[in-house]
């Protein structure tokens, strides 16, 4: 399945006023693979996920998705194989009902009327948000927008899908229902993101990001225990991995 593959060679970017944001970024991630990509503020790491889809383009290196490299020519193809969530979903909401965001994309594809409203249906159902087909978006709490904003993607039917920070600003159970869902995706994910314990929920595999480069590729459960490393990049260790705070405290000579 060679069109789930994404491939970054030497990949680099700099902004404009010269600041290198990427440097020599190489990976390869394959069909149902699901990636966190980690690291501390200004690493990275939204700049390198604009790069999958189009987004950005670089300085120099080249960024493949499956056959194609991104070029301005593959660029359709490219993002209906790459789904893209960003960070903020009001960047992605902007029509008069949740209907009308989530059938954006497949109108625009060109499909029939009956497609376009069989996909409507099946990606809210999939994020738990049929209910709110004919609200306004913009009356939606922050977990629901999240979950729309996921289902206009699933909608154009990815076979990469690639979301930053998607636990950002969720409250507890919202944060939960959407891990849980993304435990059941089939795609390949690729997720930027500082919670870290989602990551090691979702993802197997993680890279992780320093200042511009990638300081570490490998097993989620390995990298996340590591905590030289994290320090090293302005990380800490998921909570879960830091063991019970109130026996810890004890243990150095504290007052529970």
């Amino acid at each position: 399945m060679s069109h789930h593959l994404v491939i970054a060679q030497n990949l680099c970017y700099v902004y404009p006023d010269g600041t290198k944001a990427l440097e020599d970024i190489h990976f390869r991630i394959t069909h149902g693979e699901s990636v966190a990509v980690i690291g501390g503020n200004g690493a990275g790491k939204s700049t390198l996920l604009m790069h999958l889809n189009g987004c950005l383009v670089p300085a120099s290196g080249s960024v493949r998705v499956g056959d194609f490299p991104i070029t301005a020519k593959t660029l359709p193809h490219v993002r209906e194989t790459v789904g893209m969530v960003f960070q903020d979903p009001d960047d992605q909401l902007f029509m008069p009902t949740v209907e009308d965001d989530v059938a954006f994309g497949p109108i625009n594809l060109g499909l029939p009327p009956e497609e376009v409203s069989a996909r409507v249906d099946e990606a809210l159902r999939t994020v738990g948000a049929l209910h709110l087909k004919h609200r306004p978006p913009y009356r939606l709490s922050g977990g629901e927008k999240r979950a729309i904003a996921i289902a206009t993607v699933l909608a154009m039917s990815p076979s990469i899908l690639v979301m930053d920070e998607p636990t950002s600003n969720l409250d507890p159970l919202a944060r939960r229902q959407l891990i849980a869902l993304l435990k059941r995706f089939d795609h390949t994910l690729i997720i930027a993101t500082h919670d870290l314990d989602m990551a090691l929920d979702v993802c197997k595999r993680t890279l992780i990001l320093k200042n511009g480069k990638i300081a570490a590729d490998g097993p989620t459960v390995e990298l996340l225990r590591n905590r030289s490393l994290l320090e090293e990049c302005r990380l800490e260790m998921p909570l879960r991995l830091q063991g019970c705070p109130v026996c810890n405290f004890a243990k150095e000579g504290g007052t529970p």
